[in-house]
């Protein structure tokens, strides 16, 4: 099986030695680049690369605009780096279409369980039928959810907007995103929806209500402390 590709662009090489010796050793093929006018170039000249992770502040061309250029021509999968911890960083990613965002310093071994996580997403491969996460136990086969051990009733959305976070822990999650994703493309309805169905979801985990935490003026992450 062809090995899955990654293009890690930052301009700091530890950096890019970090990600790329974790990433090789879960068997990932890493190609690099250290600003953003050759990580355009790696980008159109290579084929089939799997997903992005880039770095924001770079000489050259910045992350932004790299972000732009391989959006206008493809839906790659896109991680952004950052080391400002800039809510309207957070944002215009995501207004970009950028997948992920995380911040410096991070831990490799969770960066790469991330990009495992979105290239399953991306691929359509099946999830896993029973997920656990803290004290929530579900299965996806079943259509059940226990929390302590004990069944909880959820509606059909309530159900599949718990089955995105548990999909999705660690991630933050603007309302569109989860408004597209759990709803279609095409809802009608505005983003205002997902923060009452979080809200009834809430209500019905109990004391784990808490590990859907909301992200002021953007969304929410599922997050076991």
């Amino acid at each position: 099986m062809e090995k899955r590709k990654v293009l890690v662009v930052d301009d700091e090489s530890r950096m890019r030695k970090l990600v790329r010796d974790f990433l090789v050793k879960d068997d990932f093929a890493v190609l690099e680049a250290e600003d953003g006018s050759q990580a355009l170039d790696v980008f159109f000249e290579t084929k089939d690369i799997d997903l992005v992770i880039l770095d924001v502040m770079m000489p050259k061309m910045d992350g932004w605009q790299v972000c732009r250029e391989i959006r206008a021509l493809s839906k790659v999968p896109i991680i952004m780096l950052t080391a400002r911890a800039d809510e309207r960083d957070e944002l215009l990613g995501f207004e970009l279409g950028v997948d992920e965002y995380i911040s410096k310093p991070f831990s490799p071994k969770i960066l790469v369980a991330r990009v495992e996580a979105i290239l399953r997403r991306s691929s359509g491969l099946a999830q896993e039928q029973v997920v656990t996460a803290g004290k929530i136990t579900m299965d996806k086969a079943a259509h059940e959810v226990k929390v302590d051990g004990k069944p909880v009733e959820l509606s059909f959305k309530e159900f599949e907007l718990l089955s995105y976070f548990l999909d999705n822990q660690g991630i933050a999650l603007s309302r569109e995103k989860i408004l597209n994703s759990v709803w279609d493309y095409d809802y009608f309805g505005g983003a205002r929806t997902v923060d009452t169905h979080v809200k009834k979801l809430r209500s019905k985990l109990g004391e784990q209500a808490d590990y859907i935490k909301t992200i002021w003026r953007m969304g929410y992450k599922f997050e076991v402390e």
